[in-house]
């Protein structure tokens, strides 16, 4: 068996289990005696429009907005393209169609609402008083903080005219269907996508908390207007009363169907966690820790096994190298196994990209340590310097599937045998 081609089949069950193509016939509302408006955000959300028009055969109209590259063609559903991880002009256009296809509704319309991770850059709004720099700088300071993405979310619903509900408070009195494919640890609905249709009960208290608790140093502009704001719509507000919320895709069942191709192939596997948080690198070595236990000692689990995790991990940026945290937690996990026997792994995230380049995460084995350095790199030096990408492209293991269409976060397959 060749463990890249076993791993890669693995990461696309993980990935068909989210394709919108199969899951969102189940979710459909009935049609409505009015119009039915289709609203969307995320990395996966062009790929839900084309799923829902090729099953709603009723009038309808609408527009989504994605991230560059990420479009799908649809027939009825305009899809908009904009850029993430960091808000751009575009994004605030999309922003402003989505507020223009809500409003003017009666309570006899239906908005659909397709929201996936992702969403939170691709539809930026600032609070009156700022604009997209101040939003752009906000995000960056976010992704380098390497707080969970609950807690940058939490944070972006309290700066935000879009987020946190707002939106579906701006479709009242129609009523709001949000499908949901979830990229956050715990599933939480309300915080995929920073929540632009679902409130929750988080205060501006709650998210300067979560700042200091990261250690965040939010801009003074920011951090006052958070501190003085109502904050975002309550789940008690009768304007969300007749609207209902789907979980329509996420991690674990990524997970557990990965989790049943393996055992089909004759390998055991262990699902250890869809919610894994926590910095990468430090997540890697664990997860070493636990592969070496297992290739020594057949302990916790006999060989052959393959161990499955889900979730997202965090980077804390540290050096100016290309990177993401897939390959950045396979980095730390390489370093730990180095020499070791039987242990390969692939970390990527199901969206087909991580970090900022072309790839989805990398593989790495025991030889990876060693190839490293005969390639005339310096392990060590690349994990210090969050430059985990030229690291494996050096070596040639960079795993690039391209974009997927779906989106629930990090899958990590590491097989003992």
């Amino acid at each position: 068996m060749n463990p890249h081609i076993f791993l890669t089949a693995l990461f696309a069950a993980a990935v068909a289990a989210a394709q919108p193509e199969q899951i969102i016939p189940r979710f459909l509302p009935a049609p409505p005696r009015g119009r039915t408006v289709v609203i969307g955000a995320g990395k996966g959300a062009a790929q839900l429009a084309r799923a829902l028009e090729a099953h709603w055969p009723h009038p309808l109209q609408g527009a989504v907005v994605t991230r560059y590259g990420y479009g799908a063609r649809c027939e009825r559903i305009e899809v908009l393209e904009a850029a993430h991880p960091v808000p751009d002009a575009a994004g605030l256009r999309a922003t402003a169609r989505m507020r223009e296809l809500v409003s003017g509704l009666s309570a006899d319309d239906l908005v659909i609402a397709l929201v996936c991770g992702g969403g939170s850059a691709l539809l930026p709004g600032a609070p009156e008083g700022f604009g997209l720099e101040e939003e752009a700088a906000l995000n960056r300071l976010l992704l380098a903080s390497g707080a969970p993405i609950s807690a940058m979310n939490a944070i972006r619903k309290q700066f935000s005219t879009i987020k946190g509900g707002r939106l579906a408070a701006a479709a009242w009195p129609a009523r709001v269907v949000t499908l949901v494919v979830s990229d956050i640890p715990g599933d939480d609905p309300a915080l995929v996508a920073s929540g632009p249709t679902i409130p929750d009960p988080a205060t501006p208290e709650m998210a300067l908390a979560l700042a200091e608790r990261y250690r965040i140093a939010l801009p003074e502009p920011i951090r006052a207007h958070i501190a003085q704001s109502d904050g975002a719509p309550h789940p008690g507000d009768p304007r969300f009363a007749r609207n209902s919320v789907h979980l329509i895709a996420s991690a674990r069942q990524s997970l557990e169907a990965a989790a049943a191709l393996a055992e089909a192939r004759g390998i055991p596997a262990a699902i250890l966690s869809d919610a894994l948080e926590g910095e990468a690198a430090e997540a890697g070595a664990f997860h070493a820790a636990l592969a070496l236990e297992i290739a020594r000692h057949d302990r916790p689990f006999p060989r052959p096994v393959v161990l499955l995790s889900g979730g997202e991990t965090t980077v804390t940026l540290r050096g100016k190298g290309k990177g993401g945290r897939n390959s950045e937690f396979l980095l730390s996990f390489a370093n730990r196994i180095a020499g070791a026997s039987g242990i390969h792994a692939l970390a990527a995230d199901t969206d087909g990209i991580d970090g900022s380049e072309s790839n989805a995460g990398a593989f790495a084995d025991g030889t990876s340590f060693e190839r490293l350095l005969a390639a005339g790199q310096d392990p060590h030096r690349l994990l210090a310097t969050n430059d985990a990408w030229t690291a494996f492209s050096a070596i040639g293991d960079l795993f690039e599937p391209g974009p997927t269409g779906t989106n629930v976060n990090d899958f990590r397959a590491i097989l003992i045998r």
